[in-house]
């Protein structure tokens, strides 16, 4: 098909860039999630416990201008997060670069939760009211209030790019492959093409995300909030369930990963450096620390504390990565899955049916169900608000109707051309976000000085 054969060469000329855009990324995510750790003094560390207070609503302030609250907007931003990226892209980078890698994405969660400190922070330090009376938030804004008007061509950049990388081609391509895994074994009671079945199953996602997203940002938030406890919370009692059941072979799984974490000799192409390359990649396809994603939606909380928010923010990359990241990478390699044919959301499906009684594949689909529409619902947002920045509110809701079209193309496209186009959008948006954070982190400092000061007096 004509199709398919553009589509390959899409997928190639991506991949020629692809290279040019992996060191910035490495430099700004890992040398500047450094400083900004040391620069906090580990303060997003040191008050994690306060950051859970603030998230259960007890410093909540009624008079606090914003749309949703702060777990609403935590719930939002980890619904885009704890997805398919947290199931499919951990088998993906571990299919990519082996075990070891998911200590190097181990590392790039831990600066993530410094990143998304300040990110946060930031999102409501710099907000503005667009032209229906919102406010908002995000990168565009504290680039373009914070450093200035110079600096509005790199706004204008992250906007563009968002406008690709927000695209919800993964979720919809990983959750056809998912569903295509349960029908298969099936398919003398299913006579029709493979083609013709991803292309149903792009359609039934497009209809059920249009039903949500061109309800606005409430009703994402509402749905998001209400799904994502929920969809977390079976994904981690099924993988606790497997570990227990294999408790001796848990250790060494760990262990797997903490030895193959510095195999210098790796087969994975670069070496070394290629291997921890996939796992800063995937890390920030996972939590989206760097990227600028989740500042978009804290920017829009009922909270008028940037430190405050800063710290829900740093939430999440400790909560789709380092909790659920891990648990899915056990399971994976005491499955034995990763030494197996096939990669994404299949290598996972078959680590789940080998280690429950051969019904975890069809458990697995129920909850990447749910993890698929939650993240769509989300994702569509910050494209929306990428378009809007770039013309009007107006204007940019038609974002939406884009979104739904690429859902279909994103179900019959390869997983190769929807990894690598996700891989260059993130890698070109975390170059402005990151110059920014790192910017205007002093700022933040301040702010947070203040905040800490008063919540130790007892008046936070």
């Amino acid at each position: 098909m004509d199709f398919l054969k553009y589509m390959d060469g899409l997928n190639e000329l991506i991949s020629s860039l692809l290279p040019y855009t992996e060191w910035p990324m490495f430099i700004l995510l890992i040398g500047g999630g450094l400083f900004l750790v040391f620069y906090s003094r580990f303060a997003p560390y040191r008050y994690f416990g306060h950051a859970l207070a603030v998230v259960s609503g007890k410093y909540d302030d009624k008079n606090a201008k914003g749309d949703v609250t702060s777990f609403q907007a935590l719930s939002a931003a980890v619904a885009a997060t704890v997805g398919l990226g947290n199931i499919s892209g951990v088998a993906i980078a571990i299919h990519d670069g082996g075990p070891g890698v998911v200590f190097w994405i181990w590392m790039t969660a831990l600066l993530g939760m410094g990143i998304k400190f300040y990110s946060g922070s930031l999102a409501i330090m710099f907000r503005a009211t667009d032209a229906e009376g919102h406010l908002q938030g995000g990168p565009m804004f504290y680039i373009t209030k914070g450093m200035g008007k110079w600096a509005k061509p790199m706004a204008v950049f992250f906007s563009i790019c968002g406008m690709i990388g927000f695209l919800g081609v993964f979720t919809a391509n990983q959750f056809t492959e998912a569903f295509m895994g349960v029908v298969q074994p099936h398919e003398t009671i299913f006579a029709t093409s493979e083609y013709n079945w991803k292309l149903g199953i792009g359609f039934f996602l497009a209809i059920i995300t249009s039903i949500v997203i061109f309800g606005g940002l409430t009703k994402i938030a509402k749905v998001a909030s209400a799904i994502v406890p929920f969809m977390v919370g079976v994904y981690l009692l099924a993988v606790i369930f497997v570990m227990a059941s294999n408790a001796g072979d848990v250790w060494p799984a760990l262990k797997m990963i903490l030895v193959e974490a510095w195999n210098f000799d790796t087969m994975v192409t670069g070496g070394f450096w290629g291997l921890v390359i996939i796992g800063v990649r995937r890390a920030m396809f996972s939590n989206e620390a760097g990227l600028g994603s989740a500042p978009m939606y804290h920017g829009q909380s009922k909270n008028d504390e940037p430190t405050k928010e800063g710290l829900v923010a740093m939430l999440g990359p400790f909560i789709d990565t380092i909790m659920v990241c891990t648990f899915t990478a056990v399971v994976i390699i005491l499955s034995g899955a990763y030494l197996e044919e096939g990669s994404g959301i299949t290598m996972t499906m078959t680590a789940f049916e080998k280690t429950l009684y051969g019904m975890g594949d069809v458990l697995l689909m129920i909850i990447v169900t749910a993890f698929a529409l939650s993240t769509l619902f989300t994702y569509s947002y910050y494209g929306v608000k990428s378009l809007s920045f770039l013309t009007t509110p107006k204007i940019g809701k038609w974002y939406n109707v884009f979104f739904v079209v690429m859902v279909v193309f994103a179900a019959v496209a390869s997983l190769q051309l929807v990894k690598n186009l996700i891989d260059l959008s993130y890698a070109l948006m975390v170059i402005p976000n990151m110059i920014a954070v790192l910017y205007l982190s002093p700022k933040v400092n301040a702010a947070s000085k203040k905040y800490f000061k008063k919540l130790k007096e007892g008046g936070a």
